[in-house]
């Protein structure tokens, strides 16, 4: 088990080292000179090598690389070439509304797709789960920024309900915060239920007939408890496969959402830097999207060594 994990770290540091490696080819040693990108085809030539100076771009790639590197691991981010500051402090900021977010957005596909997937698969080809197919089919199809803008109308516009956009700050209060947060979660959260319903269903199903679960139900566990006790316990690795994909999928793939609402989060400073040609920025967002998708990853191996001890057996 410790040589397992020891191999799953060594594994992630490899791939995080190959993705930055990548990011920084892209931004920086590809056709274009970044610092003409950053300022425009109008600047003087004495503004661009000035720029070139600041950036670094007058040493040797790989001195560059390596420098970055060290100044990731120790904090360092660089600044802002658009707002002057620290790149680690604006993604501080814009961190704690889609952190927030993601996480609600998270909780609701649960709350919505598991019932609704073990119960479908429990009554297999009934009215529910014809129904709960309908609602997964139609989520999955929907775009989420369409959602968005349908939640916008309904309970911001014609109910006065929840705020259309913007985000008042968590100073202003937990609850304020949450009720800002809510329809942007809400239309993150409906297409992801509906793939995590069919997941939930499909692996359900593949467990419920299972010897261990005619077993329990024979020596006098009810339905209900084999159900949900025995077959949605086994039916857990892949849907914690899509629960980690998601949230990944949630922090990186909220722009439009953000947008939508206005809030101030991850996905539009990444925005935000695209528009303004802003490659420091874009450079180190980039990164953290990246590598946090490479740590879920590797948490949702480290969780199927607990869900399932025959992986801990092989090796895998």
């Amino acid at each position: 088990m410790p040589a397992l994990i020891l191999r799953r770290c060594g594994s992630l540091l490899l791939t995080l080292a190959a993705v930055s490696a990548l990011i920084f080819l892209v931004m920086n040693v590809l056709p274009g000179d970044p610092a003409a990108i950053m300022l425009g085809t109008s600047a003087s030539p004495e503004t661009l090598d000035a720029l070139r100076r600041e950036l670094g771009l007058d040493q040797p790639v790989v001195l560059r690389y390596l420098q970055w590197l060290l100044d990731v691991a120790t904090g360092d981010l660089g600044k802002s070439y658009t707002y002057g500051v620290p790149v680690a402090g604006l993604i501080a900021d814009r961190l704690v509304v889609t952190l927030p977010l993601a996480v609600m957005a998270v909780l609701l596909s649960i709350v919505i797709a598991i019932p609704l997937g073990v119960i479908s698969a429990s009554r297999r080809n009934g009215a529910f789960d014809y129904t709960a197919g309908v609602f997964s089919q139609l989520f999955i199809a929907l775009p989420g920024f369409w959602v968005a803008l349908i939640l916008i109308l309904v309970f911001s516009i014609s109910l006065d309900w929840f705020p259309a956009g913007g985000f008042p700050g968590w100073d202003r209060g937990i609850l304020n915060g949450l009720r800002a947060l809510l329809l942007p979660a809400i239309a993150l959260a409906l297409p992801q239920a509906g793939v995590l319903t069919r997941v939930t269903r499909s692996s359900v199903l593949e467990v419920i007939n299972e010897d261990f679960v005619r077993t329990a139900r024979a020596k006098g566990v009810s339905r209900r408890v084999a159900l949900w006790r025995h077959a949605v316990r086994n039916a857990l690795v892949p849907i914690v496969t899509i629960l980690g994909l998601q949230f990944t999928f949630l922090i990186a793939g909220a722009i439009l959402i953000e947008n939508v609402f206005n809030l101030p989060g991850l996905g539009r400073l990444a925005y935000q830097a695209l528009n303004q040609r802003d490659i420091i920025v874009m450079q180190d967002v980039v990164l953290f999207f990246a590598g946090l998708v490479i740590i879920m990853n590797f948490l949702v191996d480290m969780t199927y060594l607990l869900l399932d001890p025959r992986m801990r057996g092989r090796g895998q």
